[in-house]
Order: C-alpha cells, then sequence, then structure tokens
C-alpha cells in the first residue's frame, strides 16, 4: 500500500458557471493547475468545477481525478470518482439527491466547507462518505473534525483552488495499491485518507487574505480558535516535530502575529464560494 498527496478541490476557471470562453479556457486551465501540483509535490488533484464535468486528458506525473462540486438547495457537495454527473442544475438538487447521484454513479459524496455557505451539515441522515478540510478556512478544522467524529466519517483535504498558485494549500493523504478514481473512492470509504493543510507562510497570507474577504462578505461562521497545523505538501519546506507534523502552538502563534482576529460572520446561502 502506497500513500499519495491528493488535492480533491480544484477548479479550472476563476468564475462561477458554464460560459463559451469557459469551456474554451478548461484545456489550458488544468495544465496550470498540474503544473502547480507537481511543484509542489502532489501526486494527483480532483477537477471539480462547480456544476458540470469535463474529462480531461491524462497528465504526465500527475494524476487528474475525475470530479464535480453540486450546488444543492442547502450548500455545495464534492463528487469524486470514475464516472461523475457530467452536469447539475444549481440548487435543484437537495443534499440527499445529489449523494445517491454521486453514488449511482459509483462516486464518493462529500460536504464540501461545511462552515462556510453552507447548511449541508446539519442533515444528519444524508449517507455522505467524507467531510472536508477547506483550503480558504482551515481554522474551522476543530469543528469538522467534531462534525466528523460526531457522524463516523473520514476527513479529506482540498484547497478549493480557483487559480494555480491555490492548489495544494489543503489536501489529503490516499492509501491505496494505485491513485485511480476506483481507488480513491475505495480508500474515502475505507478510511484509508487524512486530511492536511499547508502550514507555508504564503499560504497563511492567503488564509488571512480570504478570512478578510469572507468575512465581509459574512459567508463563514464564527470560529473560536486558531486551527493546529498539520503538515504541508510534499515538495514544501516547514519546520515540523517527529511524526512530521507542525508543532500547534507555534502554528497558532504564526497564525495569530497579523492579530487577525478569529472568523465572525454569517452564512448566506445565496453566496458562493
Amino acid at each position: 500500500m502506497r500513500t499519495y498527496a491528493v488535492d480533491l478541490h480544484t477548479h479550472t476557471r476563476f468564475f462561477h458557471g458554464r460560459r463559451s470562453l469557459g469551456d474554451r479556457f478548461d484545456p489550458l486551465g488544468v495544465r496550470l493547475l498540474v503544473a502547480a501540483a507537481r511543484r509542489r509535490g502532489l501526486d494527483g488533484i480532483a477537477t471539480t468545477n462547480h456544476d458540470y464535468y469535463t474529462p480531461f486528458d491524462p497528465a504526465v506525473h500527475v494524476e487528474t481525478l475525475p470530479g464535480i462540486e453540486i450546488t444543492t438547495d442547502r450548500g455545495h457537495v464534492l463528487v469524486v470518482g470514475p464516472d461523475p454527473p457530467a452536469e447539475t442544475e444549481p440548487e435543484a438538487l437537495s443534499p440527499g439527491e445529489a449523494v445517491e447521484l454521486a453514488h449511482d454513479h459509483d462516486c464518493a459524496a462529500i460536504v464540501a466547507h461545511p462552515f462556510r455557505n453552507s447548511t449541508v451539515r446539519e442533515l444528519e441522515d444524508v449517507p455522505f462518505d467524507a467531510i472536508e478540510v477547506n483550503g480558504k478556512h482551515p481554522r474551522s478544522r476543530p469543528l469538522v473534525t467534531k462534525l466528523a467524529d460526531k457522524r463516523d466519517l473520514p476527513m479529506v483535504g482540498g484547497s478549493d483552488a480557483h487559480y494555480p498558485f491555490e492548489v495544494g494549500r489543503a489536501y489529503t493523504v490516499v492509501e491505496a495499491e494505485r491513485l485511480t478514481p476506483e481507488a480513491l473512492v475505495d480508500a474515502i470509504r475505507d478510511d484509508r485518507v487524512s486530511a492536511r493543510v499547508s502550514g507555508s507562510s504564503f499560504d497563511r497570507l492567503l488564509r488571512r487574505g480570504y478570512r478578510s474577504v469572507h468575512r465581509r462578505k459574512r459567508v463563514i461562521d464564527a470560529i473560536e480558535r486558531p486551527t493546529p497545523g498539520v503538515g504541508t505538501p510534499p515538495g514544501e519546506d516547514e519546520t515540523t516535530d517527529a511524526g512530521g507534523e507542525v508543532e500547534v502552538g507555534e502554528r497558532m502563534k504564526a497564525e495569530d502575529e497579523d492579530g487577525t482576529d478569529a472568523e465572525a460572520g454569517t452564512e448566506l446561502p445565496s453566496d458562493t464560494d
């Protein structure tokens, strides 16, 4: 069994929805994502565009895994696996219907950014396969951990990258014989995955910027404390402890050096990430 570092939440364009210009840009967008992933030492990325899936040619050195981010009437659901739905109508499906659709396509269904612009996490009877630690707001990790423990679900990491430089700020360690869409689904359902968050200086600065923007837009829930560091992509350098993870106290200190308070605000279901 090998371990692979995979960013499970990336977008090939910086805007949402299907537009003709965007469709023409997507092949270039995925090449830029792959190049960024390779620089950061990742083994793969899942392309999870909003409400549509486009197959891409295989990349060299970095596996591109199929996916889609479905906009339900309660928030976003990530779907990854061998045969994701080709297209969904925004807000037409409930989270339960999105999960059923994912499972019908032999894919895993993941609660995306559960504490930003979403109430999907409140649905206890929907059979999700995992919960995401999102790279835009990893300070919510203690809340995600509590939610995952309560639901007995694994946690995965994804950057939610809309620009190549965002790739890898959060990612998933996958245990599998080979990195294929089918093996990814099996690993998620067998709890052979774990979430990681980059602690690099650039990624910390980027997160502070997003916290400021989303605080003003009021699309994030209040977070009571900073997130303990849990590693960086394999190609990044960072001070770690013996177990390969960042010392919690040092990371918390680093996160607070700019005087930024924990996120505050409420969710606006009509907004997008």
